[in-house]
């Protein structure tokens, strides 16, 4: 192989295991969290790895855009696959404050991995494009075009289609390498064999890659989305939510002794809870202790803003209390419609 005759060969083999066994390490990790420290750890371990072992292939040349994969020797095929991997392990890193930047890093080494796959020919798909959507122009709709936007049912339904049909593929090619597997690494298997393998996993991870990117894509414009709504709603002139003088409390209530049950201002806390404020006034001799009603927690509060309310009623509004008596006793002694003759039936 190319990569052995340049003399890198053992060296490059050990990252490309290295990087691959600490990505299945992580992949199928038996730790809750990929957000735990020695996930982590592995994750940087791992691209480290990959990257010092695409940085050797691109230094020698191994793979060229106009070259036929009968051309890559079967040991140099499995450096088909560094991309896909450093994509893979590139998503499993977890600052949420750098995530859209490893989703477009990752997204750049699928779309790396599967520009090529297609020039060398393997597996048959779409390349999807360059760039996730909105990056040359984030926040403008594309022009004139509301096909682009809005995927057509046919569309759906196809893609639905070509995905049940991935996903077969997929489990039928991981059924078959898990078989071939023990062979190829036991050394029994030989040549053709080899290559078979390998292929079948650059096949594998292809269908990978595709998923991987769509999700990336959805992500993208969520995360996108949210930070130009973040932009938008940040103050004018860049002034610090800081640097504004506070504001002063303001009091939502009628009286002092509703201001220390409610709490001063919003939103503030109560001061003392409603049984406190009844059991302060029956030893003040304000209310007896039979007149403290059965209350359910949580309707507390509202009921006795209600009570209040009705208490200021009564004693505000004798006047709107007795018009409405007097209305209610009109209505009895005058029919509905009393006085309307215009329109006798």
């Amino acid at each position: 192989s190319m990569a052995e005759e340049a003399g890198a060969g053992p060296r490059l083999a050990e990252l490309l295991a290295a990087g691959r066994r600490l990505w299945e390490e992580v992949e199928t990790g038996a730790e809750p969290s990929s957000g735990a420290p020695a996930v982590q750890d592995k994750v940087r371990q791992g691209l480290d790895a990959l990257q010092r072992a695409a940085a050797m292939v691109a230094q020698l040349d191994l793979f060229s855009e106009n070259e036929e994969l009968e051309e890559i020797a079967s040991a140099d095929l499995k450096y088909l696959l560094l991309p896909a991997l450093l994509g893979s392990l590139t998503l499993k890193q977890v600052n949420l404050s750098k995530r859209l930047e490893h989703l477009e890093s990752a997204r750049a080494h699928f779309w790396r991995f599967l520009k090529l796959c297609r020039s060398y020919g393997l597996g048959s798909f779409h390349l999807p494009p360059a760039s996730p959507p909105g990056a040359e122009d984030a926040g403008t709709p594309s022009p004139g075009n509301p096909a682009a936007t809005q995927p057509s049912l046919v569309a759906m339904a196809s893609s639905r289609q070509a995905k049940i049909e991935r996903y077969k593929q997929k489990k039928e090619l991981e059924n078959r390498l898990a078989s071939m597997r023990t062979f190829v690494e036991s050394g029994q298997a030989d040549e053709e064999q080899i290559r078979e393998f390998y292929i079948l996993q650059i096949q594998k991870w292809i269908n990978t890659s595709l998923e991987e990117i769509e999700s990336i894509d959805q992500e993208t414009v969520i995360l996108r989305s949210r930070g130009s709504a973040k932009q938008s709603s940040a103050p004018p002139h860049g002034t610090s939510r800081q640097a504004r003088a506070p504001l002063k409390p303001f009091i939502l209530t009628r009286d002092a002794a509703q201001a220390k049950v409610f709490g001063a201002g919003y939103p503030g806390l109560p001061t003392m809870t409603v049984d406190d404020w009844y059991e302060q006034r029956r030893r003040q001799g304000v209310v007896s202790a039979q007149s403290v009603p059965q209350r359910t927690p949580g309707i507390a509060d509202e009921e006795l803003q209600k009570q209040q309310q009705e208490k200021k009623e009564e004693e505000d509004d004798e006047e709107a209390l007795q018009k409405a008596r007097n209305w209610d006793d009109w209505k009895d002694t005058h029919p509905r419609g009393y006085g309307n003759r215009q329109n006798v039936g």
